[in-house]
């Protein structure tokens, strides 16, 4: 019979035990104050949700247990629908539109020669504006009456009360603010596609669209891949924007599904609804991130 050889474990001196303790304890107290923080305002805030859920609560929290019936019934009410298509038209506006812009931006970037930091400065200068003074600014732009909007184009369009033109307006102020970021991140990916490989390409014959093509935007693909997905991720979750330029309006065109859970628990004083419309977003949001996401793994591989 063939013996296995003895298992060797290895043993630490007094000294050495004490060092791995004292790293260990190091590590801990590192760690500690992000996972506190972590567990008080994101764990524990959402379990919380995921509590009043599945009551009838009010705005102050206090309500009684009443299982499901909070999901059933907003899996029966149209205006969830409503909220939801709306959410997923303003995702279809803005997540590749708004990554597509980005890269356009910042090729443009790329190619200046003088005056490379304050065109990024300008390109990124609404990214710092709070969402009060972007949507002051674009409520003058596109006022119906004394709007520079109209006053150019010659339109009579009220866009932010128009059925029709309510929520691609909003999504344009949104491109608008957050493109700058996008900008960045794509001028950062540019930066680290190494010379040589262009320079290589150059002497095989490769030249505009070709060498875009095979060599810019396989090396770019990684940066595009995280770029849609935060896009996704921030899209999702769009609320400020549609409150202050049309408040879901006109006729609902405009709601989405953090609006109409606003609506519910802070107007209509249905916590418990609205934790449950809550609920369902952020299953929502991880489900479609994460098909999303190892979508763009495959087609990075």
């Amino acid at each position: 019979m063939l013996k296995t050889a003895p298992s060797r474990t290895t043993v630490l001196s007094p000294q050495k035990q004490v060092q791995v303790r004292k790293r260990w304890l190091t590590a801990a107290l590192m760690v500690a104050p992000f996972v506190l923080i972590y567990l008080l305002f994101l764990i524990y805030p959402s379990l919380r949700v995921i509590q009043l859920s599945l009551t009838n609560a009010d705005l102050t929290g206090v309500g009684r247990n009443v299982g499901l019936s909070n999901y059933t019934k907003l899996l029966r009410e149209p205006t969830f629908y409503t909220a939801l298509l709306g959410t997923l038209y303003f995702i279809l506006l803005t997540v590749v539109p708004n990554t597509l812009v980005g890269l356009g931006l910042a090729l443009l970037v790329m190619r200046l020669r003088r005056l490379r930091n304050v065109v990024l400065a300008a390109f990124f200068l609404p990214q710092v504006l709070p969402v009060s003074v972007v949507t002051s600014i674009w409520n003058w732009m596109l006022d119906s009456n004394f709007g520079l909007v109209n006053s150019v184009t010659g339109s009579t369009i009220s866009w932010f009360q128009d059925p029709v033109w309510a929520m691609p307006a909003v999504a344009l102020v949104t491109i608008w603010w957050t493109v700058g970021f996008n900008v960045l991140l794509f001028i950062a990916g540019l930066q680290n596609i190494a010379p040589d490989i262009y320079e290589a390409a150059a002497l095989d014959g490769a030249a505009g669209w070709r060498m875009f093509r095979s060599i810019t935007w396989p090396n770019l693909w990684p940066v595009t891949s995280l770029i849609l997905l935060l896009q996704l991720i921030a899209q999702f979750k769009i609320f400020d924007q549609v409150y202050l330029l049309t408040g879901g309006g006109p006729f609902d065109k405009t709601l989405v599904l953090l609006l109409y859970s606003y609506r519910e628990g802070f107007q209509q004083q249905h916590g418990g609804y609205a934790s449950a419309i809550g609920v369902v977003l952020m299953v929502i949001i991880l489900v479609v991130s994460g098909v999303q996401n190892r979508l763009l793994n495959r087609g990075e591989r």
